[in-house]
């Protein structure tokens, strides 16, 4: 599987993104830390951080014997480059266009 199939294969999940929330808004946090506002068993949440880290959107680290899980946003902003920008530059630009035959200028 590719990265970017990966990448799309993890967000698919609404579990898979409420722990990418989570550890947006508070990066670094261990497996017990996760499970405390999700309805999930422990093992449920490490599978799906399996899927995370598989995606590389999640990366862990070592402090003595806790494992703590990093929000990696590389993946996202690949994506976004890939799928979103690339259309959000031809919007912007129709925009300017608009703008300008509204506001009378001319190209030529």
């Amino acid at each position: 599987m590719g990265d970017a199939d990966a990448v799309f294969r993890a967000l698919a999940d609404p579990s898979r993104r409420k722990l990418l929330d989570l550890l947006r808004a508070r990066n670094g946090q261990t497996l017990g830390q996760l499970c405390v506002p999700l309805d999930m068993t422990r093992q449920a949440v490490t599978q799906h951080l399996l899927v995370l880290e598989d995606a590389n959107l999640v990366t862990t680290k070592r402090r003595g014997r806790e494992k703590l899980h990093y929000l990696n946003p590389v993946p996202l902003q690949e994506i976004y480059n890939r799928w979103i920008r690339r259309f959000e530059r031809k919007r912007l630009t129709a925009l300017q266009h608009l703008k300008d035959r509204l506001e009378g200028r001319n190209d030529g």
